[in-house]
Parts: structure tokens; C-alpha cells; sequence
């Protein structure tokens, strides 16, 4: 359903090392000017004079990797340069198997700040939790360091260990979490029914095969209740993004027609608007839509199409709110840069960027049990009981009927 094949670049919307799609675009370089050569010249002046007097070798091609690398971090928390290593993995992600300790992070307000523990990884069975700042990497401090920079000390290889120094919100002072590093495999989608009539759709992470597993979930769903769904709960909650073109067909899934995404560079030529189709669109069963503090980018962008367009309640907390686009675009020698290039916008013009959603019912924060320890105790889920409860209700509905996009 996914029809806008035009964007050549390759569109990053998660953490960490987050996914991409797409090709590379041809640049347009304009003719530099005469002030621009003259601060280029004094760049080689500094580079010749590091190679002849600092006080030990350095080799040009790390010096020169060490002002890419400054350039892009002096633009914004979410720009960086990527070896070819790094690139490499980058690509290994989209398929939903990399190595780590499964949490997705990212810089906000000069701190490296957890967006959210992924399920059933080592950061989600030790506790961390979305919002979560990580002040230390094994006794080194964050501050000053990138986001790429982080990465690297918070990966590493399987049965490894790495502790992490965070405050959260409530405590007096850091607590250690160690974790033993693993092979991260994300199932994305996972779905049942609760009750007869009553359907959940869980989607953790937006991946290359997403939105073709969410619709077979959603078919199995309909199967399962041949009498029909009375209502479907889409679970958005600590998913940290992914991939723009499966926010978009996830999207039109439940919406036949209009605007989901409007996503705005610099100039005309820079906006690209994600229309919804008719082909393929679900029925028009009640919705809610779980998000909380952990649910960002591309899954923000979900939750404002359906909320904007009144196709379902949104319940929780107040999203992460990172509505910025990352292109990652390769380079001839295999490494890439990771550059903001645009923001996204919901069909009512909204932008998402360091606002998040707000849902239509908040949900204060629930303590929840600690994770399972044998199948036959699972883990406690108040909220998603009480947006049972409502959606069995429908009354929430008729206050949201009308104040969809027109």
C-alpha cells in the first residue's frame, strides 16, 4: 500500500542505531563562496599543523574523521557519522536481529536519556525504563559524549556485561544496573483476543515486514471471532519508531482516504505528504491506541493520523515527542552520515517534535508487578484493563465521533 516511491533517501525514524529504507539522492551542490574557501583553507591549515606538531603521530585520515564526526554533533542530538561498521549494522537492524542490551536511546537536554527498554531484552529484565538518564557507561561519564559515541560503549559481544549509572525521576541518587549483553531479536507484532469480540495488536518496533505481519494478525483476529470485532486495542506503548514507510501502511490499515504523515524539509521540493488508500483498509471497528512516555517517532506518527482523523482514542501518557527526520545517506568509501533533514507533521498540521501526543484519556503512571517468572504468573497489565474496560464501554466513542480532520 506503501505507493510514494519517489523518496530516494533513506529515512531514519528510531534510536540508537535505528532503520532505514530507500536509495541515495543525486545533491544538488551549490558553488561555495569565496568566505567558504577561506575557512576551508584555514582547516588544512589546522590539519597541517596538527600532522607537524602535535606531540605524537596522528594519522590525517583520523583527524579528518574527527572533524566529520565534530561537524555533524555540533548540529543537533540526532545528526552523526557512521563508519562503515557502524553502517553495516545499521543495515543488519531493519531485519530485527542485532546485538545490545535492547534499549533505544537518544540525547535530550545534553543527557543521554532512555526512549525505551525493548521487550524481553536485558534492559527490560533489569528494569530500565523510558525516561530513564544514563549519567555513567562502566564508572565513564556521558556527558560531553555523542550519541554514537554511547552506543558503541553500551554495545558489545554476547555474554558481555555493561553497567549503566542512571537517576530517574524519585530517586535521591544514581542506582547501577548491570546487564549481560545478548542477541536482540524483536518480534514486532504479537496479537490475541482478550475476550470474545475484543482484539489486541501489540507492535513493539516499526521493521521492514511490520505492517504485513500487523495485517495477517489482524485477519488471524477476525478469524478467530467469526461473529466479528467489537473493538481493537493497538498497543504502541515504549515502542521507540523504525521505519517511516511501515508508520505509514500500519496507518492505512484503519484509515480509507486523507493525509497521514507530511513530512517538511527545507524549500518546496523538501515536503512529501503520505496519502491513505482505500484498498486494503479494515473495518471500522471501535479503536484505542496505548502509548505512554517510551512510544516515539514513527509511532507517534500513528497515533496522531488516528487521532486527528477521530479513527481512535488515544490513552495514556503524554508521548516522547521526536518528530524530526534522519536520512541516512551512504558515502563512497561505505561509512554514511546520519543527518536531520526535515520534521514531520500530522494531517491537522500538528508537529510532534518535543510536544508529543497528548491522549484524549491520560492514564496516571501504574506500578506494575516485576516481569514473569514462569508462565503461570504473568505479569500484571493495569493498563491495558482499563482500556479494556473502556472500549467495552463504547461510550467513550460518541465524544470523539466528530472531531476527526474534515
Amino acid at each position: 500500500m506503501f505507493k510514494n516511491k519517489k523518496l530516494g533517501w533513506l529515512i531514519l525514524f528510531g534510536f540508537v542505531f535505528g532503520l532505514f529504507v530507500g536509495g541515495l539522492c543525486v545533491h544538488n551542490v551549490s558553488a561555495l563562496s569565496n568566505k567558504t574557501y577561506e575557512k576551508l583553507k584555514v582547516f588544512t591549515d589546522v590539519l597541517e599543523i596538527i600532522k607537524k606538531s602535535y606531540v605524537e603521530d596522528v594519522k590525517t585520515e583520523d583527524l579528518i574523521t574527527g572533524a566529520i564526526d565534530g561537524m555533524l554533533n555540533s548540529l543537533d542530538p540526532h545528526s552523526a557519522y557512521l563508519t562503515s561498521d557502524m553502517y553495516r549494522e545499521l543495515q543488519v537492524e531493519t531485519k530485527g536481529s542485532f546485538g545490545g542490551v535492547g534499549m533505544e536511546v537518544a540525547i535530550k537536554d545534553g543527557i543521554l536519556t532512555v526512549i525505551a527498554p525493548i521487550e524481553d531484552t536485558p534492559a527490560y529484565q533489569a528494569g530500565v525504563k523510558a525516561g530513564d538518564k544514563i549519567l555513567k557507561i562502566n564508572e565513564e561519564s556521558t556527558k560531553g559524549l555523542s550519541l554514537i559515541e554511547c552506543v558503541k560503549r553500551l554495545r558489545g559481544p554476547k555474554g558481555t556485561k555493561v553497567t549503566i549509572a542512571i537517576i530517574r525521576e524519585g530517586f535521591t541518587q544514581t542506582k547501577d544496573v548491570t546487564m549481560v549483553r545478548d542477541i536482540i531479536k524483536i518480534q514486532s507484532v504479537k496479537f490475541k483476543t482478550l475476550e470474545k469480540g475484543y482484539g489486541y495488536l501489540r507492535i513493539s518496533q516499526f521493521q521492514e515486514k511490520t505492517s504485513a505481519d500487523a495485517a495477517r494478525a489482524l485477519e488471524a483476529m477476525q478469524k478467530e471471532n467469526p461473529e466479528g470485532l467489537s473493538g481493537l486495542i493497538l498497543d504502541l506503548r515504549n515502542n521507540p519508531g523504525g521505519l517511516l514507510d511501515q508508520a505509514v501502511e500500519v496507518s492505512d490499515l484503519f484509515l480509507d482516504s486523507g493525509v497521514i504523515v507530511t513530512i517538511k524539509g527545507r524549500g518546496e521540493e523538501g515536503k512529501t505528504a503520505f496519502n491513505a488508500h482505500q484498498e486494503g483498509t479494515m473495518p471500522h471497528w471501535p479503536m484505542i491506541v496505548l502509548v505512554n512516555h517510551g512510544s516515539a517517532s514513527a509511532s507517534e506518527i500513528v497515533a496522531g493520523a488516528l487521532q486527528d482523523y477521530g479513527r481512535a482514542v488515544i490513552m495514556g501518557s503524554k508521548t516522547f515527542g521526536k518528530g524530526s527526520v534522519q536520512t541516512i545517506i551512504p558515502l563512497d568509501d561505505g561509512s554514511g552520515i546520519r543527518l536531520t533533514t526535515a520534521r514531520y507533521y500530522t494531517p491537522k498540521g500538528r508537529t510532534i517534535h518535543e510536544q508529543g501526543v497528548q491522549p484524549d484519556i491520560p492514564l496516571p503512571a501504574v506500578a506494575k508487578v516485576p516481569p514473569k517468572t514462569t508462565e503461570e504468573e504473568p505479569r500484571a497489565d493495569l493498563e491495558l484493563d482499563r482500556a479494556l474496560e473502556q472500549l467495552k464501554g463504547m461510550k467513550i466513542f460518541q465524544k470523539y465521533i466528530d472531531k476527526g480532520v474534515k
